[in-house]
């Protein structure tokens, strides 16, 4: 299926006729393992053959691995090679871009270097007219329904805002976003509403990456002999990604709490610090609860993701993609 999208993709978008493909000869010349992980088709464009990689659909291939695999087949052959996949979420489509890996996602996205064409349409997704983020509030109860119900396709909003502190009048600003966004829709039983969703917890999670945002409002140093003793606040930021992958921890915890809470602090005798310091304590102010999931010591992985996704430092990047394999789908 996806090489009939990629065809009819670059018939669409470059105003030519669709290309003929054929599988690519030389790709019984490769390792086993890359003949596993692609199929393999060549196709000529704008007068250059071109090698498609193209990665099965129900396969989601780290990142990291991507143009290291694509290397060892440009070696090969003479031909550029492009990754070509049904889905991409905003931060991979980034970094495959300052990799400068060619890729296709037929109907969202081109980005050829080798032959200087970068289309970027639309992204895969439902969302508001209006192209905004979701609030703070729903970003939350969305989160929070993912990984504490990855299973269930019916979720209860009210039960979900009423563990988080939300008012009725903010679920229902909450519910009307999900709908607006296609993430869920409303269903009445009874008198009980429900969120209904028909897809999987993960493509949920894909369709919503570009309405979300990072959790972080701002981070503050405070000086460590001035914070509250006996505080429970959740590691965030590198030092909770260390936890969850082979990133080695900070010098310095992080740790994420609430502007509530800092505030609370602040009364209590909290000093901000000048500057970072070996007798400070690094703090994220997140704009909703960092405990969304109980019994956990570090923050939750999806916020984690979005409190990184714009880091550049191809370790964490590499630390994220080993982040998603712990997720509950």
């Amino acid at each position: 299926m996806l090489v009939a999208a990629t065809r009819k993709y670059l018939n669409e978008v470059l105003g030519i006729p669709t290309p003929q493909a054929k599988p690519w000869a030389q790709a019984s010349g490769l390792p086993y393992f890359l003949q596993d992980a692609f199929q393999f088709v060549e196709l000529e464009l704008l007068g250059r053959p071109v090698v498609l990689a193209i990665t099965p659909s129900k396969e989601k291939q780290a990142l990291g691995d991507i143009r290291i695999r694509l290397d060892k087949v440009r070696g090969q052959g003479e031909q550029p090679v492009v990754f070509v996949t049904d889905a991409l979420a905003s931060y991979e489509r980034k970094r495959l871009i300052e990799q400068k890996v060619p890729f296709i996602v037929p109907g969202n996205q081109l980005y050829l270097p080798d032959l200087g064409l970068d289309l970027r349409e639309h992204f895969r997704q439902r969302a508001p007219s209006t192209g905004t983020t979701l609030s703070p509030s729903t970003q939350a109860i969305l989160i929070s329904a993912l990984l504490n119900e990855p299973q269930a396709t019916n979720w209860h909003p009210a039960r979900l805002a009423s563990d988080m502190g939300y008012t009725p009048m903010t679920l229902s600003r909450a519910v009307r976003e999900l709908n607006a966004a296609g993430l869920a829709a409303t269903r009445r039983t009874g008198r009980s509403q429900w969120l209904h969703r028909e897809l999987p917890a993960q493509q949920i999670w894909e369709m919503a990456r570009p309405l979300l945002r990072s959790p972080v409002r701002r981070k503050v140093w405070a000086m460590s002999d001035t914070l509250p003793a006996g505080r429970q606040w959740r590691l965030a930021g590198l030092s909770a990604l260390a936890r969850d992958s082979m990133l080695t921890e900070p010098r310095q915890p992080v740790y994420a709490i609430t502007s509530a809470e800092w505030r609370e602090a602040l009364s209590a005798g909290a000093r901000e610090a000048p500057e970072p310091s070996d007798a400070a304590q690094e703090l994220e102010l997140w704009i909703y609860d960092p405990a969304l999931v109980p019994g956990r010591g570090t923050v939750d992985p999806l916020s984690l993701t979005l409190s990184l996704q714009d880091s550049t430092d191809e370790r964490v990047l590499q630390a994220l993609d080993e982040l998603k394999g712990q997720l509950p789908w």
